[in-house]
């Protein structure tokens, strides 16, 4: 049995489908779980209750943690270290192996640029210090060996049939699809790297059934010398036929739309990977497991063709 917890968005769908192809006992676990194929096991818990763990993690050989919390440091700060105690303590009664889907949020905004597994961790924002919280504790447990973990790390990401928590397509693949100006979060000169979400699913599931991997971080493939920020609009606009309109989005009108908008209020602490060069390098994985990223511009016609294919 391995173990999806949090199965309700992108990565976990991928991540199911990848499963398939080592086990065909897959259980989904959410407060709400839906199956993405037939055979799929359905557990409702709370990740927050530990009891509720202790019974979705039950018999599992792998548990990939994978569920989002409310994007918001409050809401983070009390879920998140809860949440992270609790899969840990399941992982360790039932002798399950753990992977931990992570975000970059707790590196040095000093070092965005060709980012790798040993960037020195040193969050300045609230969000990334509860990130670095959890990270801490699953690497603890790792460290005095009472836990085997690794932690799967992946950038921004983007993909096909993503309704929600990609920035490129809430800010610009939407934004463009329905005749709108693109929205970015800062200057268009700076490079910004995407992880396509089935590359990501597909290598997080590698690495859960590959026994070598284990007690160690890796970043997850991306394809490499991303666009700048003007880039990725130009070629999304031309792939839609649409004229590359753009609407820059500073920490100032960020600060005012989070009146009304309380996600931005949320991304105005983050706008820093904008305003600089944001590379990840993936040359660990890729290297291991031969594996090639898929490129922008196929990921991107991908998207088009899956998610608009009237454009």
């Amino acid at each position: 049995m391995q173990t999806i917890l949090g199965s309700g968005g992108v990565i976990s769908r991928e991540l199911a489908e990848s499963l398939r192809e080592y086990t065909t006992d897959i259980r989904l676990v959410a407060r709400n779980p839906k199956a993405f194929h037939e055979s799929n096991e359905l557990v409702s818990a709370d990740l927050t209750n530990a009891e509720d763990t202790l019974r979705a993690v039950k018999g599992s050989e792998v548990a990939y943690f994978v569920a989002g919390f409310p994007y918001g440091h409050k809401s983070w700060s009390a879920m998140w270290p809860v949440a992270m105690k609790n899969v840990i303590d399941a992982c360790k009664t039932h002798g399950t192996k753990l992977v931990f889907f992570d975000n970059i949020y707790m590196y040095d905004p000093e070092y965005l640029d060709g980012m790798t597994e040993d960037t020195p961790h040193n969050p300045s924002s609230k969000k990334g210090k509860v990130r670095q919280q959890v990270i801490d504790m699953l690497m603890k447990e790792v460290e005095n060996g009472s836990l085997t973990a690794l932690v799967a790390r992946c950038p921004d990401y983007y993909g096909p049939g993503i309704e929600k928590n990609s920035m490129l397509t809430e800010t610009v693949l939407k934004k463009l699809a329905e005749g709108s100006k693109a929205n970015w979060l800062g200057p268009l000169k700076f490079k910004h790297s995407f992880a396509y979400t089935p590359d990501a699913g597909r290598a997080t599931a590698i690495l859960g059934n590959t026994p070598d991997a284990f007690n160690q971080t890796w970043h997850l493939p991306t394809a490499g010398n991303p666009p700048t920020g003007q880039e990725w609009i130009d070629s999304i606009a031309k792939k839609f036929g649409a004229k590359p309109k753009t609407m820059i989005l500073t920490p100032f009108i960020a600060g005012l739309m989070g009146i009304f908008v309380p996600v931005m209020k949320e991304l105005k602490e983050m706008m820093y990977q904008y305003d600089r060069d944001y590379v990840f390098n993936s040359d660990k994985f890729e290297k291991r497991f031969n594996f090639t990223p898929t490129s922008y511009e196929e990921g991107i016609a991908k998207i088009i063709a899956t998610d608009y294919p009237k454009s």
